[in-house]
């Protein structure tokens, strides 16, 4: 079934990469910061979506048979494939999501994140375990495909977590349907057409539709595990429609994470990192800082520094090589965010910085925004905002601020900030999310788990575990 080509993988300019998904007679994608057309889409039927599905189940026992050595070999293969057409990539990315190319973790960011998660789950090793070996018999543990994947991604970061998705499947064995986002369909096409290059026919298919297509990939009777990434409501949706068919999940839903600033930390040496925390990807990213409790010792300075840090980072429009924050990626987060902050000014917060959008700027642009003095309750601490509005609240002792973190349900990630490093972690394991960091927040790595509690999800991503939760278990015992 696969040949590997030793030929170097062709870069792709921007105009060739548009051209090769562009539907002319599809529907319009529009820049979220100019408004300009960005491409057109081909919105897939229902019936597309089963013919996709059925030639992934054609083709997976073939792909199951290739070697685990020779999976991984393409996959490397796959992320030159990647590398070499960064840059229209990138382009593409900035104008569909919005974000910048060049400058803060901007597209270029995104696209090497794909390329070094490809490359990281290439090299994995995930070798048959030995449980038991002795004069009773033995027990080898290892993992088989599952079958077709079903990978659902979200806007936020459609290129990257759609690789989080697909790698892993596709190195374990099994063949790959993926659905994006109906706001980000050209990034996650332009990537499949990209690692179609190198990949053989029919292991992955990226398939654009709207939500028909979505509910009806999410209880497919040819799907045998989803992943979706996403919202926790529709994650709900998913678990009862994956019920008939037993279809296995993996969900990475809402997050709304707390950081706390412990009263030993230095607010200078913390700021940049409570900021790029809170609004890398102009805060559109499930596992942001997105609420911060601030000891009462070092809550004004720390206020302080985080708006001089905050108040120098440009936004606007993705192609400009100054800007590091962009807009919004649709209307509906626009008005999300908009709607908490005038909650959050109504219930007697202090805005430090931002809170009045440009009203005669074109895009859905929404200034990096910081609301002190909140009370806990307030909408905008209770409600994830999943945009560049962080709300900051004070705190006398640290299990009040323990309390107020975990009290809320969910769990996702969570950040603990200060000196003491015996003090920092014993507070890092009281707090109720799958992973808490230390002096910063958001940083995940391709070579350890990452994945929800509470209503955040559950299973997990990344490294040997997240191969395994695409595989199924087998034990040959004698």
């Amino acid at each position: 079934m696969t040949t590997i080509d030793s030929a170097t993988v062709p870069a792709l300019g921007y105009d060739e990469l548009l051209a090769a998904i562009t539907d002319p007679d599809g529907r319009e994608i529009l820049d979220p910061a100019t408004g300009e057309l960005v491409g057109r889409v081909h919105e897939s039927t229902v019936e597309e979506l089963d013919r996709a599905l059925a030639r992934a189940r054609e083709k997976q026992p073939e792909w199951a048979a290739v070697p685990h050595a020779e999976r991984s070999a393409l996959l490397l293969r796959a992320a030159d494939a990647v590398e070499a057409s960064a840059a229209a990539l990138a382009e593409l990315l900035s104008r569909e999501q919005g974000k910048p190319v060049h400058a803060g973790p901007n597209a270029l960011f995104e696209v090497g994140g794909a390329v070094a998660w490809l490359r990281a789950t290439a090299s994995l090793a995930l070798e048959p375990e030995t449980l038991f070996d002795d004069e009773s018999g033995s027990a080898v543990l290892s993992y088989d495909p599952i079958g077709v994947v079903g990978a659902i991604s979200p806007w936020n970061w459609p290129m990257m977590i759609s690789v989080w998705q697909i790698a892993p499947a596709l190195r374990m064995g099994n063949t790959v349907v993926a659905k994006p986002s109906e706001y980000t369909p050209l990034s996650v096409l332009g990537l499949g057409h990209v690692l179609g290059q190198v990949l053989p026919e029919g292991v992955l298919t990226v398939v654009a539709g709207g939500r028909e297509v979505g509910e009806a990939l999410s209880k497919h009777p040819g799907v045998d595990k989803l992943m979706f990434t996403g919202s926790t409501a529709t994650g709900k949706a998913i678990m009862r429609s994956a019920a008939d068919s037993l279809t296995r999940l993996t969900l990475e839903l809402g997050g709304n994470d707390a950081g706390i600033v412990l009263p030993d930390a230095d607010p200078r040496a913390i700021a940049e990192g409570l900021f790029w925390g809170a609004f890398i990807n102009t805060g559109q990213t499930c596992a942001a800082l997105k609420r911060l409790y601030v000891h009462e010792d070092v809550y004004d300075a720390v206020c302080e520094a985080l708006t001089e840090v905050a108040a120098t980072m440009p936004m606007g429009e993705g192609r400009d090589e100054k800007n590091v924050l962009g807009p919004l990626q649709n209307r509906a987060q626009f008005e999300i965010v908009a709607d908490l902050v005038e909650k959050a000014r109504a219930g007697g917060g202090r805005v430090l910085l931002g809170g009045d959008p440009a009203e005669e700027q074109p895009g859905y642009f929404y200034p990096a925004t910081l609301v002190a003095d909140l009370d806990d309750g307030n909408p905008l601490v209770v409600e994830e905002q999943f945009g560049p509005a962080l709300p900051i609240v004070r705190y006398s002792s640290v299990d009040e601020a323990v309390r107020m973190a975990n009290r809320l349900d969910v769990g996702l990630g969570a950040s603990v900030w200060g000196s003491d490093a015996e003090q920092v972690r014993e507070v890092a394991a009281r707090l109720q999310a799958g992973t808490v960091w230390i002096n910063k927040h958001g940083a995940v790595d391709p070579r350890m788990p990452f994945g929800g509690i509470k209503s955040s999800g559950f299973g997990v991503e990344f490294g040997v575990e997240g191969l395994k939760a695409l595989g199924v278990p087998k034990v040959i015992a004698s």
